[in-house]
């Protein structure tokens, strides 16, 4: 895939894929997204997620370990905390959402993909098929995520939550 598709299909501009490209600027949760889903992968795959387990076999993935992916304008952090992602179909992340911060609309999952949420700590405003749903301390939500949706934390306190994508087959 050439610079250009990549841009057309991302609609990420060929000058930001560019710099990313060559580690001059690190993308926010958002133009990472797009990429990703432009390159049909996933945000894990582009950060250096391990790889999935083969049946059977067990998978420790210490803290220290942790891929993680910061956005450097918000403050927003994804951990990869799946040993082996991928594995029955599933990924665990955790995300940590600074006060007052919004990863703005992230773009559809193919069809089939489901996500759950839960509240580790503060508030957060999920968005997605048209509503918006504020989940407190210990409140969770499921969702289709073949549409654009995006989380908020429009609190003045940090947010903590945790989520689960799943890939039906």
């Amino acid at each position: 895939m050439t610079l250009e598709q990549l841009s057309a299909q991302s609609s990420v501009s060929r000058a930001m894929l560019s710099k990313v490209e060559r580690g001059e600027k690190t993308p926010t949760i958002g133009v990472a997204s797009w990429i990703a889903h432009a390159l049909d992968a996933s945000l894990s795959d582009l950060i250096g997620a391990p790889a999935a387990a083969a049946s059977g076999v067990a998978v420790v993935m210490r803290k220290k370990d942790r891929p993680v992916f910061r956005d450097p304008e918000t403050g927003f952090e994804r951990h990869m905390v799946s040993a082996a992602p991928g594995a029955g179909g599933a990924e665990m992340v955790v995300h940590h959402l600074p006060a007052q911060v919004s990863t703005g609309l992230l773009p559809a999952y193919p069809p089939g993909t489901e996500k759950q949420v839960v509240v580790l700590e503060g508030a957060l405003t999920v968005a997605t098929g048209g509503i918006n749903e504020t989940l407190n301390t210990g409140d969770s939500l499921f969702f289709q995520a073949d549409a654009d949706h995006g989380f908020a934390n429009r609190t003045n306190a940090p947010c903590e939550y945790i989520m689960v994508i799943s890939r039906r087959t």
